[in-house]
């Protein structure tokens, strides 16, 4: 049977899905960056030291999670095989981007029982940025829409926005996709990866055509928006060079199966410049890790959690321990109005100009009207507006 018209249904067992209740630790590369793949200035990531060990790697460890059929024999899936041959570079500096994340997302689709090359996906969707965002409305590395990250549990508000919190987003997308599956598609997952990405209300119109034409209505047969009709051919010539790089020429960067963060409680608001004070770890580091916050700080709550890299947690709780209550800070939004100069923002917040500085990379003491800033406050009720 050709392989265009083979069926191929993937069944999913929703009982064995988890939800998330003790987060596992993120795990990310022991590469350093380079100048031209990852433009940024000199972070925790870049500390990091080359692992030379061959094995084990999340790669491996992806890999062993494949049970898709690639069809390398179809001409949809071959054209977009000859492109990343073509274009190895793009897959080794996605590749670099997904460090911090692909450890975790592999774990993830192992508890919810899925194929690993749905791993793949942020690939597509967002080139492994959590913070990467579609003019149509979609954000976050699985690129949700606000209705549909509505549906599925992620909150957005001034100061969270659940669709870019990579740890929420994931069991989030995990969870729909394998609703669309069981509910529309008897478990055909190359259907659900459809609807995902052009909607279920579009696939189904889809499949109607197709039997009324009298075609199978399989995803292979089936006319949809282009960018659909590609969709599931690059996930799966994307998986096929993921399972055999050396063949297209792509060099992976290393990124060690293990646990390397965790999530720890903050027991109330907190700003992740303090956080990075308390764990050691340089602030943009904690904001890579937080991309879920709007504001650089947790939400006002006393639930709040951060990510923090598992070298620093003890240090991180132990200085959380004694830090006095009345040293909590949260961010407020301020407007700058006439007359205002960094001084008397402060004295109204209860902050230093030092504070406001750093936390908006102020050099000077220039500021001008109609400037936003997020201005710390010791606590909630010092909240003057703004």
């Amino acid at each position: 049977m050709n392989s265009r018209s083979r069926r191929c249904q993937v069944f999913i067992g929703l009982a064995g899905s988890l939800l998330l209740s003790a987060l596992p630790t993120i795990a990310v590369a022991d590469t350093t960056h380079t100048a031209s793949a990852m433009p940024r200035q000199s972070t925790f990531w870049s500390a990091l030291k080359l692992d030379e060990r061959p094995a084990p790697d999340a790669w491996s460890r992806l890999r062993r999670g494949f049970r898709l059929s690639h069809e390398t024999d179809n001409p949809r899936v071959a054209e977009w095989l000859e492109w990343y041959r073509e274009h190895p570079h793009h897959v080794e500096r996605v590749a670099l981007q997904a460090r911090p994340w692909l450890h975790w997302v592999t774990t993830r689709l192992e508890s919810h029982g899925l194929p690993t090359e749905i791993a793949l996906l942020p690939f597509i969707e967002s080139g492994y940025d959590p913070t990467a965002t579609n003019p149509g409305g979609a954000a976050g590395l699985w690129q949700f829409m606000p209705g549909t990250g509505d549906a599925m549990g992620l909150s957005r508000t001034d100061w969270y926005d659940g669709r870019r919190d990579v740890v929420a987003a994931t069991d989030a997308a995990m969870d729909y996709i394998q609703q669309l599956a069981a509910r529309w598609y008897d478990g055909d997952l190359l259907l659900a990866l459809a609807a995902y990405n052009a909607g279920a209300g579009t696939v189904n119109t889809a499949r109607d055509a197709a039997a009324n034409r009298g075609d199978p209505i399989d995803y292979w047969h089936l006319r949809l928006p282009s960018e659909t009709m590609a969709y599931i051919p690059r996930l799966l010539a994307l998986s096929e060079v993921i399972a055999k790089p050396e063949r297209y020429d792509v060099a992976l960067p290393s990124i060690p199966d293990r646990a390397l963060f965790a999530e720890v409680a903050t027991d109330g608001p907190l700003t992740l410049s303090m956080a990075a004070d308390l764990s050691g770890v340089d602030s943009q580091t904690l904001r890579e890790l937080n991309p879920g916050f709007k504001r650089a700080a947790t939400r006002p709550r006393d639930d709040a959690s951060i990510l923090i890299p598992i070298t620093a947690k003890q240090r991180f709780l132990a200085n959380l321990a004694t830090l006095p209550a009345a040293e909590r800070t949260v961010l407020n939004r301020y407007v700058v109005k006439r007359g205002d100069t960094l001084s008397s923002i402060a004295a109204r917040f209860g902050a230093s100009v030092s504070e406001i500085r750093r936390e908006n990379g102020l050099k000077g003491s220039i500021i001008r009207i109609g400037q936003r800033l997020s201005v710390p406050a010791a606590t909630l009720a010092q909240n003057k507006g703004g």
